[in-house]
């Protein structure tokens, strides 16, 4: 691709902001009843005011995931919802004792999509807390995803004092299991550290303010503007570790080292402390190569048999992008029309 060279990409009318998924991470659960009293409000004063009713420029849905869970403040009822979003999942027949998250799941999926149709939305991002030092993180199965790395770039840009990470999970499109998957675009929106089934206003307000940020890179994208090629870090997952094992009882039998606790995203280096034993016992980390740790020590993943996820960097270069001409549209259009004839 030549340097100056700007990339067409489709307009995004549609977008949806989800929180819930998990019922006890309420950050997002929090922000998501705030939209939607937010969105009612305005609503009514224009429904007073009588005022015409011009199209909006984009068209964001608030969606509360899983209501059941989050009445319930636990993280799931029958079994995790973000886990219940694969094509087989998704489509594969349903007979007896049916987990409410499975049918949860397909509620949101002919809600948002479906998954992998040209009727899904054009972009979701769900939203998650984390126990774990991350910071706030974006989460997506691609590493070449231009909206959402332009989205990435520019949250950077605008809350420079949050540390931020792109993590990419090298998963297939169908494979792909958790909700954001559904839309065109999509990434989870990851902060912490926060405790779950608690709500501390600081991660609180970077979510806000990250949720803000990225409806209005999408009103600039839809406007017109420009967004120039950069580089990007990204975090690929490599590997997930679990906590050492009794191997008759299979309870844990270590903790995280105190040297690794809260040090997310620092680089871990062959032979570094990885876990501390309840005798007292130094663990080392004994990979071949330094990788960067992340969701270390979080909380929900000790049922997942997930101590700590191993992840390589490396820089990605971005092109510039910007939205489709009416007429660019058109064209690819009958350009596609002419191919199925063929």
């Amino acid at each position: 691709m030549e340097v100056d060279e700007v990339m067409c990409l489709p307009r995004l009318s549609r977008a949806a902001v989800c929180g819930g998924t998990h019922g006890n991470e309420l950050s997002g659960v929090y922000l998501v009843r705030e939209l939607l009293k937010v969105k009612k409000e305005v609503m009514e004063k224009k429904k007073e005011e009588e005022e015409e009713e011009e199209e909006e420029p984009l068209s964001v849905l608030m969606v509360l995931s899983n209501p059941r869970a989050v009445q319930q403040c636990r993280r799931y009822v029958d079994t995790d919802l973000n886990r219940c979003f694969t094509h087989a999942t998704l489509n594969g027949p349903t007979s007896g004792a049916v987990p409410y998250e499975l049918i949860r799941s397909r509620e949101l999926n002919a809600t948002l999509g479906p998954k992998g149709s040209s009727a899904a939305v054009d972009l979701v991002c769900d939203l998650h807390n984390t126990t774990a030092n991350m910071g706030l993180c974006l989460i997506a199965y691609s590493d070449c995803d231009w909206i959402c790395l332009h989205i990435f770039r520019h949250l950077q840009r605008k809350m420079p004092d949050i540390p931020m990470r792109y993590i990419h999970f090298e998963v297939s499109n169908k494979e792909s299991y958790s909700l954001d998957s559904v839309g065109k675009h999509g990434f989870a929106m990851e902060i912490g550290p926060q405790p779950h089934s608690v709500v501390r206003s600081n991660i609180y307000t970077a979510m806000k303010d990250g949720v803000q940020h990225m409806l209005d890179w999408v009103s600039f994208f839809n406007s017109g503007t420009i967004f120039e090629g950069e580089y990007v870090d990204v975090f690929t997952m490599i590997k997930h570790i679990d906590y050492p094992r009794d191997s008759e009882t299979h309870n844990i039998t270590a903790a995280i080292h105190p040297q690794l606790q809260d040090r997310d995203f620092c680089l871990l280096h062959p032979e570094d402390p990885l876990f501390q034993t309840f005798s007292g016992e130094t663990l080392r980390y004994k990979g071949n190569e330094p990788l960067y740790p992340f969701f270390i020590n979080e909380c929900a993943y000790y049922e997942k048999g997930i101590a700590l996820s191993l992840a390589r960097k490396r820089r990605v270069m971005i092109p510039a992008i910007r939205v489709q001409t009416e007429q660019e549209r058109q064209a690819n259009a009958q350009e596609f029309a002419s191919e199925e004839e063929e």
